[in-house]
């Protein structure tokens, strides 16, 4: 996700629920705006929720900078059509819109921003050399405004652009360089936790699957090589597992799965008929937390929430994981979660406020204190075999 990247590639919708809510204009000094009046599950582990983009068309995937004062995310300015990436000051004190800074080109698609371990670099993807990206941009231009005329609504589905590959920046966009030269798809990527190497995702062998190198683009190594879609990766943080969602199973059923940094002791941590993905470790407790829908009543809309689960190894060097304990559950999507470097807060993708303009909700960011005792006192304990 891809937005589905880390929004997932497959066909995830992402529902849009209507809501009252207060908005905050891009870097104005105003009140932060909140979400309303949160269910008695949201309540019990998240305070309220608070905005943290506007003036996007729509906004999301963003992650934290290893001291908190930044996040990173992607966006879609307005006329624009594509995302593109941006980092903004952040103060975990008091969180609001901020003046958002693009540090990508601005030009062809983007996706899948991290912050490097030492704060002064970003990673990102982009088609930003796609010799024909004019023409790309032009034709899903002239495709939005004949689906507005026509009053269209497509359905959400994430492009594996083959001109995607991996850069990096200072975080004004400056020193820019490329750090993968394939043809096909390079995306989906992040830093492990020393800063030496980078996982990511690649179509380069016709499959999309994920791989590892250094942090320089050196020593490429393949990880998985299922068929199917592997994606969204993200190490543990002690650099010793990765987290990673798969539809190798069921095409478009996306399963949370863990392995090994080197790519051994594969586990599947959920599975039945639903969609998950975007998982996401918790940096200082035996958590994982992941996007999820059930899909297995067909008349019903899948609504995505956030879910938790419990983690540790077993004696002979397993991975565990206990049974999910869910902590939203808006009518409204919510997805792409990510934890704060102290893991005190969380952050994600959502369709909560009234949106800029009066347009109606659209996907922001949002951030929340989470109650960090109330979620443990919850959780069931790991154990082996898969979740559900």
């Amino acid at each position: 996700m891809p937005q589905i990247c880390n929004w997932t590639a497959t066909a995830v919708i992402l529902v849009v629920a209507t809501a009252a809510g207060m908005r905050a204009g891009c870097g104005a000094e105003t009140t932060p705006a909140v979400a309303p009046a949160q269910s008695a599950l949201e309540a019990r582990f998240l305070a309220s929720p608070v905005l943290v983009t506007d003036g996007m068309t729509k906004a999301g995937e963003g992650y934290f900078s290893p001291d908190g004062s930044r996040i990173c995310y992607q966006a879609v300015p307005p006329g624009r059509q594509f995302y593109e990436i941006f980092v903004q000051d952040f103060a975990p004190s008091a969180p609001q819109p901020t003046v958002p800074r693009r540090v990508s080109s601005g030009r062809g698609r983007t996706t899948c921003s991290w912050f490097s371990p030492d704060g002064t670099r970003l990673l990102f993807a982009s088609s930003h050399l796609d010799p024909d990206a004019e023409a790309t941009e032009a034709a899903a231009r002239a495709q939005a405004e004949d689906d507005a005329r026509a009053g269209r609504r497509r359905r959400y589905q994430w492009d594996f652009d083959p001109w995607m590959d991996l850069f990096t920046s200072r975080l004004d966009g400056s020193d820019l360089v490329r750090l993968t030269t394939e043809k096909g798809y390079d995306a989906e990527c992040s830093f492990s936790p020393d800063g030496s190497r980078v996982l990511f995702v690649s179509d380069r062998d016709g499959d999309p699957d994920i791989y590892v190198m250094n942090a320089d683009g050196s020593d490429v190594r393949q990880l998985t090589n299922e068929p199917g879609y592997d994606g969204g990766p993200f190490f543990s943080p002690d650099g010793a597992w990765i987290a990673y969602r798969t539809d190798r199973l069921e095409k478009d059923l996306l399963q949370i799965h863990v392995m090994r940094a080197d790519g051994s002791g594969d586990v599947a941590v959920t599975a039945g008929n639903g969609v998950r993905w975007a998982p996401f470790w918790h940096p200082t407790r035996p958590w994982l937390i992941w996007t999820g829908a059930d899909h297995s009543d067909p008349t019903a809309r899948p609504n995505y929430d956030l879910w938790i689960t419990t983690w540790d190894v077993a004696a002979d060097g397993s991975f565990m994981a206990g049974e999910p304990l869910r902590i939203t559950d808006h009518p409204g999507a919510d997805v792409l979660p990510a934890f704060s470097p102290d893991g005190s807060l969380l952050m994600w993708t959502a369709s909560r406020g009234e949106g800029s303009g009066g347009r109606g909700p659209t996907s922001q960011l949002w951030v929340s204190q989470l109650d960090l005792d109330a979620i443990a006192h919850d959780l069931p304990p790991a154990t082996k075999g898969t979740t559900r």
